[in-house]
């Protein structure tokens, strides 16, 4: 355990979070990419959801939707995490007091078991029901637990600045 604290210390320690917190505008600039990538995310992935509960584009195949959202929902993800580490790395040890943060990073690593064991289990038989217009029950079900996981992970985030 004390390895663990060394490290969020010397994280806590460095000159880059001492700026970003020493700093007017460094915070509020590194949150607004954050914030930005975020509503990316959920925009590109509710609306991937939304074709996998078959409440939308019933006429286009899930693949199809799921070529056009991904990149945006991967590339956004990936710049959400970097500039979200940034902002943790400012106060690490006050983050890790924040029960919402603990929730919105267990309520992330769910969405992320949630996809894999959808891409790696049903979404293999996606040529039998590609086409359809309302996906087998397990794919309706992957795509509303996706959506709920997701739409909990922005309340948590935006109630963490309130804590």
């Amino acid at each position: 355990m004390d390895a663990i604290n060394n490290a969020i210390q010397w994280i806590n320690d460095t000159a880059f979070a001492n700026a970003v917190r020493d700093s007017f505008w460094v915070f509020p600039s590194i949150e607004t990419v954050h914030v930005i990538a975020i509503v990316i995310v959920l925009g590109s992935i509710t609306r991937l959801d939304m074709r996998l509960m078959g409440l939308t584009w019933q006429d286009r195949p899930v693949s199809e939707v799921s070529g056009e959202m991904l990149p945006w929902t991967w590339t956004s993800f990936v710049i959400a995490a970097v500039f979200g580490l940034m902002l943790w790395a400012s106060k690490p040890f006050d983050y890790f007091g924040i029960a919402f943060f603990d929730m919105k990073m267990l309520l992330i690593m769910l969405a992320g078991i949630n996809m894999l064991i959808f891409q790696f289990g049903v979404n293999r038989s996606v040529a039998n029901w590609d086409h359809d217009p309302i996906p087998p029950p397990a794919v309706r079900l992957a795509g509303a637990i996706s959506m709920a996981f997701w739409l909990c992970v922005l309340v948590c985030g935006r109630l963490i600045g309130f804590v």
